[in-house]
């Protein structure tokens, strides 16, 4: 996940120092030159004021005055100013040094499917903390590094730990629903998370809620029998909301930890599919909704987090095929266009292969450490 992304901003930060080395290779010739040019116009000036005292006066060369000195000590002190400049110099980063800047990673940005709406909140965290801002020349390109690590890290939102959170719920057994469209991933990743859980000490239970798929509920419950936790189903066409509601009651009867809801996969432009959707969380009252999606997809799936976020309200999301996804945008999108957090990220196909998403490992896999 950020491989292409990667390289791209390593390749627009490359041509930044780049352009930088040259501009100061540029100003070191030009003072250069210009020092040997007054330097050598003081000393024919000086020669020709020799050449005149010699002639009207035959005595002995007398000791060169302090005006005649002159000639060294400017060059010496133009060449102190010159070096003094480069280690010292400063400039202070404005708006038309921000947008030369950002044209460019605007572009590497929108190759790697973030959406407009996310470059849009990074420039604006970028001219927060830039604009106005002196920095070292030398240090210019890390100083611009640093602020877009920090304005990607202001648009991620990291989730709590689940696992705590979970553990924490005495009362009643903590309910998670899954929805998304079909072919996301759903089912799968609700099996890695029971395994996930099952590891930590929870006591989950599984609901085949998705009574509309073919061999829907026979897929979840062929997780079920691997992993060793129970399934709740009922026939195919059944009420999914009686699915989920029967589920939690298994799990309060047997003590049980958590309830895992799987839904049927939903066009996010359907409106009766969406309806059904909050019927099932009535019933349901779920502590967290989590949206699936493929990362893969770009801004179509950023386009499904927000649509299915405006109709039944997201608590976070699970991107899966994250190990195949070389740009990477959609975790940014998602993040920023529903203001809640990525709370995993699919890497495989083994139940192993669900990791906790953390900023600081997005950061280094895009190499703005």
């Amino acid at each position: 996940m950020f491989k292409n992304l990667k390289n791209k901003l390593k390749g627009f930060f490359g041509k930044t120092e780049e352009s930088k080395e040259k501009t100061e290779k540029k100003e070191e010739k030009k003072i250069e030159k210009a020092i040997k040019k007054e330097a050598k116009k003081k000393i024919k000036t000086s020669e020709k004021k020799e050449e005149k005292s010699k002639e009207t006066t035959p005595e002995p060369t007398p000791e060169p005055t302090e005006s005649e000195q002159e000639p060294s000590e400017e060059k010496e002190k133009t060449k102190s100013s010159f070096f003094s400049k480069i280690i010292k110099g400063t400039t202070t980063l404005k708006q038309e040094h921000l947008d030369s800047i950002f044209e460019p990673l605007e572009m590497i940005l929108l190759e790697n499917n973030v959406n407009l709406s996310t470059i849009d909140k990074i420039k604006s965290n970028l001219e927060k903390d830039l604009i106005g801002v002196e920095t070292k020349k030398a240090d210019i390109e890390k100083t611009i590094r640093k602020s877009l690590s920090n304005s990607i890290k202001e648009v991620l939102i990291e989730p709590l730990n689940l696992i705590e959170k979970i553990k924490n719920k005495k009362l009643e057994p903590y309910t998670i629903i899954f929805f998304g469209i079909n072919g996301s991933g759903k089912t799968t990743s609700i099996a890695k998370l029971a395994h996930k859980l099952k590891k930590a000490g929870i006591k989950p239970v599984m609901a085949a809620a998705d009574t509309f798929r073919a061999a829907s509920i026979e897929q979840l419950k062929i997780h079920g029998k691997k992993l060793d936790i129970p399934v709740i189903a009922h026939d195919y066409n059944s009420d999914p909301a009686a699915v989920a509601f029967d589920a939690k009651d298994y799990a309060k009867k047997h003590k049980l930890n958590c309830v895992l809801i799987d839904t049927a996969g939903r066009m996010y432009t359907k409106s009766n599919l969406m309806k059904e959707m909050e019927k099932i969380i009535r019933v349901s009252k779920p502590d967290l909704k989590i949206f699936v999606a493929e990362s893969i997809t770009g801004n179509d799936a950023t386009e499904q987090a927000k649509t299915f976020n405006e109709a039944v309200g997201i608590d976070g999301t699970i991107l899966t095929k994250a190990d195949v996804d070389e740009k990477g945008g959609a975790a940014l999108s998602i993040s920023q266009v529903t203001g809640k957090p990525i709370y995993f990220l699919g890497t495989g196909q083994g139940y192993n292969n669900l990791e906790d998403f953390k900023k600081d490992k997005i950061i280094k896999n895009l190499g703005l450490e």
